[in-house]
């Protein structure tokens, strides 16, 4: 069916659809091994806009946000157990830092800033939610953690370390 064989409601903008359609690309994901921040396990990740690229730099700088986040953790409900993102975006730098909490569920914060310049990130707008590809990285996140951690039956030890390992690289469509 095309957008011709019926009326679409008044919200769908179908220029600004087609306009990203025309703008989404692929997008390079690595793991950047498991750290510990504030007591917590923290998988991290990079994810990089063409032409861009998360140097060592930019991995520490955003580690040092998410040890920041996570010294709260306790007081939010935290498990000990984190994901950190550091997207050198088309237009801008993020940094994401999901941690899993009480009652099965997840808490997440969103540092955005000028490209190139990590240690100016600051938190996003209310509201603010991942981007298709950050999206991407936390579906394959809450994936393994309901794997490995929730439903394992090895110790918590064991689970841990299949979770770890348990990690997303590639391209994201």
């Amino acid at each position: 069916m095309n957008d011709h064989d019926h009326e679409l409601p008044a919200a769908v903008d179908t220029k600004a659809l087609l306009a990203l359609s025309d703008e989404h690309h692929d997008r390079p994901v690595r793991p950047l091994g498991t750290h510990e921040a504030a007591g917590h396990v923290v998988k991290a990740y990079a994810l990089e806009a063409p032409g861009r690229t998360v140097t060592e730099q930019d991995a520490d700088a955003a580690l040092r946000i998410a040890e920041a986040h996570l010294a709260l953790g306790r007081t939010r409900g935290s498990l000990g157990l984190a994901v950190l993102i550091v997207h050198a975006g088309g237009d801008g730098d993020y940094v994401l830092v999901h941690t899993w909490i009480e009652g099965l569920m997840a808490d997440l914060a969103i540092f955005t800033g000028p490209v190139g310049r990590l240690d100016e990130l600051r938190p996003g707008r209310t509201g603010l939610a991942p981007c298709v590809w950050e999206a991407a990285v936390l579906s394959h996140e809450r994936d393994a953690y309901s794997r490995h951690v929730l439903d394992g039956g090895a110790t918590i030890a064991d689970r841990l370390r299949a979770w770890q390992d348990d990690t997303l690289e590639g391209t994201l469509r």
